[in-house]
């Protein structure tokens, strides 16, 4: 799904829904982020105004083949439209990355996860969000949740794993089913607290939280490359990149 896809989502009551829901636990997760440079990685603007006023610097990265929608409303552009295997940053510069809408449909999963190592700090934490595979919204399509590729808590941890980073928690959030009707949205937080206590493990959303494995390396062929990023124009536009053949 593109930018504008995701966009007319959390648009709606369900989006707003699961925005919400979301937020909650990220909030858990990460309770003080003060001072903080943070990274957004997908389509993380429902998300990063949660963190904006407590953090130094937030920073929303919508990979090319997505598009990219100018963010904050109204104000100087924080987006930027990005290679996701050459991400526009310095070594070392980001506190928190979060990526939402970004790995289950990553073309070169391995190749973004690097470059989140490289820009991540020594002491700095990513989140992943993505569809969990026993969840209703990853088999309904009413949501950005039901395409790409789904994970279950271990799959998403081991993917963490084998890109040199260390799980620190997860969780499995979402438990309202994905439906259009009022009254099953309104009653959201019972849901969630229903979920948690009698079907954990079949939330909408796996939630992993990593940090930074400094003693590990692997090599790769050296390469000579560019990075570069676009803008988000002002306005209700959106700017996408069209890939190339190599």
């Amino acid at each position: 799904m593109d930018a504008v896809d995701l966009r007319e989502f959390y648009a709606t009551p369900t989006g707003r829904v699961a925005q919400r829901v979301v937020r909650q636990n990220l909030r858990q997760m990460w309770p003080d982020v003060t001072g903080m440079n943070m990274l957004g990685i997908g389509y993380t603007t429902p998300y990063l105004g949660l963190f904006r006023p407590e953090a130094s610097r937030t920073l929303a990265a919508m990979p090319a083949r997505q598009g990219v929608l100018h963010w904050p409303p109204g104000e100087p552009g924080l987006t930027a439209l990005v290679n996701e295997r050459e991400l526009p940053f310095a070594d070392l510069s980001m506190d928190r990355i979060l990526l939402i809408h970004a790995v289950e449909s990553s073309e070169r999963l391995r190749s973004m996860l690097r470059e989140v190592w490289r820009v991540l700090s020594d002491s700095g934490r990513v989140i992943i969000v993505a569809p969990n595979r026993r969840g209703l919204w990853a088999r309904l399509e009413l949501s950005p949740f039901a395409h790409g590729q789904p994970y279950s808590p271990t799959q998403l941890s081991r993917l963490l794993r084998d890109n040199m980073f260390t799980p620190i928690q997860s969780q499995v959030g979402l438990y309202v089913p994905p439906s259009r009707a009022r009254l099953m949205l309104s009653a959201a937080p019972a849901w969630e607290q229903i979920g948690r206590r009698l079907f954990p493990a079949f939330g909408g959303v796996v939630m992993v939280e990593a940090g930074k494995e400094i003693y590990a390396g692997q090599l790769t062929e050296k390469r000579a490359t560019r990075r570069a990023f676009a803008f988000a124009p002002p306005g209700k536009g959106t700017n996408r990149a069209h890939r190339k053949s190599d």
